[in-house]
Order: structure tokens, then sequence, then C-alpha cells
């Protein structure tokens, strides 16, 4: 098996994580609803997918509150970008080779 292939993540798999994970590397931090309505999931899907990438240290969560009500932020840790980045080299190395075999 090629090696790009083993840097594919499966922490990553999901439309939901490559969205999660693309709009942290743009962005410093973002807002549970940010998030929400960026990639148009529900409450409780949205929470799944940001638990497990927590639960890998692919992301930090912080929690405060603004006035009277609670705020939930999240950041990409350095480990979650650097994995993110080898998940995406991987995957261009796999579009790119298989292109080249067509």
């Amino acid at each position: 098996m090629k090696e790009y292939l083993e840097n594919i993540n499966k922490a990553f798999e999901s439309r939901a994580r490559l969205g999660i994970m693309s709009v942290l590397m743009v962005e410093d931090k973002v807002d549970f609803n940010t998030l929400k309505e960026t990639l148009q999931l529900t409450d409780g899907n949205l929470a799944s997918h940001l638990r497990a990438l927590e639960e890998a240290e692919y992301l930090r969560v912080e929690k405060q509150f603004v006035g009277r009500k609670p705020n939930t932020t999240y950041h990409a840790t350095e480990a979650g970008r650097e994995a993110f980045k080898s998940h995406l080299d991987a995957l261009e190395q796999l579009i790119l080779n298989n292109r080249q075999s067509d």
C-alpha cells in the first residue's frame, strides 16, 4: 500500500469533522453556534463530532460566560493542525496519483 495512504486519518473521515477542522484552520477560535450555522449541523450531531475531536486532542474547548449566557469556543490544537495538514496532504497525493494513472 502506498505510504501516503497511511496518513489518511480516520478522525477526519466524516464531512462534519472535515468541516470543523477546516473552519478551525482558518479561524483562531470559533463558537458553537457559528460552527452549527456554518456547517448546517444539528446541536447533537455537532456536539458528538466536537467531542470526538476533543478526545483525539485535535481541538481545545473553552467555556465562559458572556454576560449571563454560556459561550463555548473551540480552538485547533497544534497536534490537530499537524494531523489535519497531514491528512489533507495524503488526500492530495491520492488524487494526484489516481489522475496520473488515468
